[in-house]
């Protein structure tokens, strides 16, 4: 029988599958950069957030997600936005990492409250 190592990611013992809601807040990320590379930017920086918050190094946007990014065009990326992140069993043998993490957006009337949440 194959033995499940544990994996530590930021002091916890990471659970196989699970779904969490965060809001991400893309004006600081993105501040210095110039216009023309605003968005590309704010594409890295989800992924850069997602791989540090379920710790994985596979990380996967879906094409929702690329739309509401671009959605006010390569230099006015919005504010904040919502996404839920879902880390899902891979399928394919011969990839590296056990795990992937999938990011899509959340639709929401305002961000006033909001907090992390775990999805079931």
């Amino acid at each position: 029988s194959v033995v499940k190592k544990k994996e530590y990611v930021m002091g916890k013992v990471q659970q196989d599958l699970i779904a969490r809601d965060y809001t991400i807040v893309l004006s600081k990320r993105i501040r210095s950069v110039s216009y023309k590379k605003k968005a590309p930017r704010a594409i890295k920086e989800i992924r850069k957030f997602a791989a540090q918050a379920m710790g994985t190094k596979d990380v996967r946007l879906s094409a929702e997600l690329n739309k509401k990014v671009w959605s006010k065009g390569v230099k006015n990326v919005p504010v904040r936005i919502r996404v839920r992140l879902s880390r899902k069993r891979n399928d394919d043998e011969e990839a590296d990492e056990a795990l992937y993490t999938l990011v899509e957006p959340v639709e929401i009337a305002d961000f006033k409250g909001l907090q992390t949440e775990k999805v079931e």
